[in-house]
């Protein structure tokens, strides 16, 4: 009995970390919380890799870049400070510009950049059609999570001592929280557009799967494969709770306290 307690305890406890902010207390909605996100990008992964038209296109990496900004945006830091109270609305705007800048990059690359080099050689017909989409599509999803969260390290975000006392507000401990959320995001999403790509390569040469039928569902188990095994990896690249060395900080920081680490949301 006692054991049966402590695991439900353990999984309430474990539910409330994925269902409510750190930061508010808030409930995170159900669509933009940490357990929804694979079934959820991974459809968006997969029509964003395929060679569709230029609207199709568009509307496929819009989708995609929508949805992981939101929840970028959702379960970042919340402890920014805007005097002005248009922190939300800048976030907002700063979110829908570069989901656009992104989504447009792709048709751009797509039908300008492709169409003109594919038909060089072979091996540039494997680069720039099957390779260098995924670089790109990882730099957007970082730009993404860096243009959303930018008022963390225009403004700062709380540090706190080992205790949860709140120190002060530093951008340098903003900066470092959205550098390492956009490296984990650019990972995740640049290896899981551009191993599927190139294992689909050797598997048509080697020609193992003898019919688009057995080439579209090998492909959609190569995607589906990388992008869960990258999520935990993505995630758990940096803590949550993400540390700074005292003399990383500001000076005013560093005159109020004589902790040598201090502890911030680094959001998801």
């Amino acid at each position: 009995m006692a054991l049966g307690a402590q695991s439900e305890t353990k999984q309430a406890f474990l539910l409330s970390l994925a269902s409510v902010h750190p930061d508010t207390g808030k409930i995170i909605p159900a669509f933009f919380r940490p357990p929804a996100f694979l079934p959820v990008t991974l459809p968006l992964v997969i029509s964003s890799s395929l060679q569709l038209q230029a609207k199709q296109i568009f509307l496929c990496q819009f989708a995609f870049h929508a949805y992981t900004t939101g929840f970028t945006l959702l379960n970042g830091n919340f402890t920014t400070k805007d005097e002005e109270n248009s922190l939300h609305q800048k976030q907002i705007l700063f979110g829908v510009g570069a989901v656009s800048y992104a989504a447009l990059l792709g048709v751009c690359f797509s039908f300008f950049f492709m169409d003109r080099y594919t038909l060089k050689s072979p091996v540039t017909h494997l680069v720039v059609k099957r390779l260098l989409p995924a670089p790109l599509l990882g730099l957007m999803s970082a730009f993404t999570v860096v243009a959303v969260r930018s008022p963390e390290f225009e403004n700062g975000i709380e540090v706190m001592d080992r205790n949860g006392k709140v120190v002060g507000v530093s951008k340098k401990a903003g900066e470092k929280a959205v550098r390492e959320t956009a490296l984990s995001r650019g990972i995740l999403f640049g290896t899981t557009f551009f191993l599927p790509a190139a294992l689909m390569h050797f598997v048509e040469r080697v020609n193992t799967a003898r019919t688009p039928r057995a080439l579209a569902s090998t492909r959609l188990l190569l995607i589906t494969a990388v992008l869960a095994g990258m999520l935990p990896t993505s995630f758990g690249m940096f803590p949550q709770c993400g540390e700074i060395k005292r003399e990383e900080l500001e000076a005013e920081i560093l005159s109020s306290t004589e902790e040598t680490v201090l502890f911030y949301n680094r959001g998801v």
